[in-house]
């Protein structure tokens, strides 16, 4: 009974947890990383500011829980997507478009994660997460590679290089506004488009590795 009681303690104090960071990951989703606040965080989580105080500390603390809580949820969508692809370069262009429908359909959240300004110690938490994503991405591009998919080329800054194009494309200041799924789609082909072209992909739309594909479901 004693061993029955410290588990059910434990969900609770996991699924508060859980309830704080997806508080945190709302007000991030609605006002960037400025709307992460302590007391407002706890407002909508439904606890006391105190409460939110003994899980993080300080307010960096929730920062940084955020961060890894969302790097963890979106590379995971990308890894699984690619693992279900047919092969190295179709693996490749899975990874792409989900990361880049994800981002487009949470845009303001995936800003706030990756490239919105902000101080320096909570830019370290962010700047893990995009190398985590290149290294996804780099790893997808040198499997092409290897499977004669794509030319020999350096798949490490060839990564740098698309990860940059898909945050500056999707999410960046001078990314174009995608409202509806039409344009949504669209913009993530021509991101696709881009991205095979500057891998050595000359036929990518030929071959329908643009027009085909599949556009994962809604961001979770």
């Amino acid at each position: 009974m004693a061993y029955r009681r410290t588990a059910n303690v434990v969900r609770r104090l996991n699924e508060r947890h859980d309830a704080i960071i997806e508080a945190a990951r709302d007000a991030a989703a609605e006002g960037g990383m400025a709307a992460v606040q302590i007391v407002p965080v706890a407002e909508r989580a439904g606890v006391a500011a105190g409460t939110v105080y003994r899980y993080f500390p300080a307010k960096i603390d929730l920062v940084g829980a955020l961060v890894e809580a969302v790097a963890e949820r979106e590379i995971e969508a990308v890894r699984r997507a690619a693992d279900a692809a047919p092969g190295p370069l179709s693996a490749l262009v899975a990874a792409v478009a989900t990361f880049a429908t994800r981002a487009l359909r949470q845009r303001r959240l995936a800003w706030a994660m990756i490239a919105e300004p902000v101080d320096t110690e909570v830019d370290q938490f962010r700047q893990n997460y995009r190398k985590v994503l290149t290294g996804k991405i780099e790893a997808r591009i040198r499997a092409a590679i290897e499977g004669k998919h794509l030319p020999e080329q350096d798949a490490g800054l060839a990564a740098a290089a698309l990860v940059g194009a898909m945050l500056e494309g999707l999410i960046g200041p001078l990314a174009p506004e995608s409202a509806s799924p039409a344009k949504l789609r669209d913009t993530v082909q021509a991101l696709l488009l881009f991205a095979l072209r500057g891998l050595g992909v000359v036929d990518a739309r030929a071959r329908g590795l643009v027009v085909q594909a599949k556009l994962p479901a809604d961001a979770d």
